[in-house]
């Protein structure tokens, strides 16, 4: 594939994975993109997964067509990306590898190998001539590791991005949902926690002129980049995506879920522009963690556990909290049959989110639905659909 005359793509796709990082789950799979830039000298940009190493030489070498590489930059070293680093350098002996200092002392963790003596050390605003293009390196630390560079080209107005503006799926596979679902879901599994430091990089991107964004994982982005830039901006800055209302919820005796289904129904009926009910026991958590950063409101339903709250939900109110969630209205509704205590535990454990507003009316259940607790329901039903009229 090219993306212009003089770069081109030379990634690949993975069908077999079934957990990206021991965790997400991805099944569109995963592309693991690499390019590689023909011009006096050649610039091949980062490499691929252990598993699809002769695959990506395979594709470099059609591409060469003859010719050598002069470098290989690496700008970030997770092992997707940087598994195949010692195997190109064997292969091309007269190869320079370029990357930030950081990324060095990473490569010797890695692969035993920093290679002292066939390496460019960069840093923000340096550059590396090729001939018509000349690469700019722009930092961009915890975006989403320490060492992390992006590379801009001037001659095509290429940003390479990294991590940046990836998304799960493999490129060969069409995905239903457009773009923004699979990328979302990326994004506040992988790189939510470190909005700020994608603030500081959209900022330096600001001064760019950006044409096409090739990232490290799905589709080069060559159309409506605005779109793409906002859409960061807007994750990154922590601010609601859309109106509505994500209620996560879990239940052991249905009767949590009984008070959950009707309040949905309620909402809707009341015009809400969007409900999402999400099972934590049983629908996909990093889903659900991306559903609560896209819309305004969140419902927390649980039962008292052990005199704690029921593990799935501790666990996605950790994942919340660990990616920075704030600037959103927080309604709880807590079930216990003697003690209920999962409401003021789910409010202690958001204490850490800044800017939470908490519904001013919540839900009891003693065991089961009664008519006090109904009222409750239906008080909140009404609070929370009052926002969208």
């Amino acid at each position: 594939m090219k993306v212009s005359n003089e770069i081109r793509y030379i990634g690949v796709n993975d069908h077999d994975i079934d957990l990206f990082e021991g965790q997400y789950e991805v099944p569109l799979g995963m592309a693991y993109n690499s390019y590689v830039i023909l011009d006096e000298k050649i610039a091949v940009m980062d490499t691929v997964d252990q598993n699809y190493g002769d695959e990506w030489l395979a594709n470099l070498e059609k591409e060469l067509a003859g010719k050598t590489p002069d470098y290989l930059v690496v700008q970030h070293m997770e092992p997707d990306h940087s598994a195949n680093i010692v195997g190109f350098m064997e292969k091309y002996p007269q190869a320079t590898v370029v990357g930030s200092q950081m990324t060095f002392n990473f490569m010797k963790n890695f692969y035993g190998n920093a290679f002292e003596d066939r390496r460019r050390i960069v840093s923000e605003s340096d550059t590396l001539e090729l001939g018509r293009h000349t690469l700019h390196f722009v930092t961009a630390p915890m975006v989403h590791w320490p060492e992390v560079i992006m590379t801009y080209d001037d001659a095509d107005k290429v940003l390479f991005s990294a991590d940046g503006f990836g998304k799960f799926g493999a490129n060969d596979v069409e995905d239903p949902e457009g773009w923004a679902c699979e990328a979302r879901r990326y994004y506040f599994g992988i790189v939510g926690k470190y909005g700020d430091n994608v603030q500081a990089v959209l900022k330096k991107a600001a001064a760019l002129d950006i044409r096409t964004i090739c990232p490290l994982h799905g589709p080069v982005l060559s159309e409506n980049l605005s779109y793409y830039l906002d859409t960061y901006n807007t994750w990154s800055s922590y601010q609601p995506e859309s109106k509505g209302v994500l209620i996560a919820y879990t239940s052991v005796y249905g009767h949590t879920k009984e008070a959950v289904v009707k309040l949905a129904e309620a909402l809707a009926a009341k015009g809400c522009p969007k409900v999402s009910v999400m099972d934590l026991a049983r629908d996909d958590m990093f889903e659900t963690i991306e559903d609560a950063f896209r819309y305004d409101t969140l419902v927390l339903a649980t039962t008292t556990y052990n005199m704690s709250i029921f593990p799935f939900m501790r666990t996605f109110i950790n994942h919340l909290v660990e990616r920075g969630f704030k600037n959103r209205r927080v309604a709880l509704i807590e079930n216990g049959t003697w003690a209920p205590q999962a409401a003021r535990i789910m409010k202690e454990m958001l204490t850490e989110c800044k800017d939470i507003t908490f519904a001013e009316n919540s839900v009891k259940i003693m065991s089961a639905l009664n008519a006090q607790s109904e009222a409750s329901l239906a008080a909140l039903a009404d609070e929370l659909a009052a926002a969208y009229k």
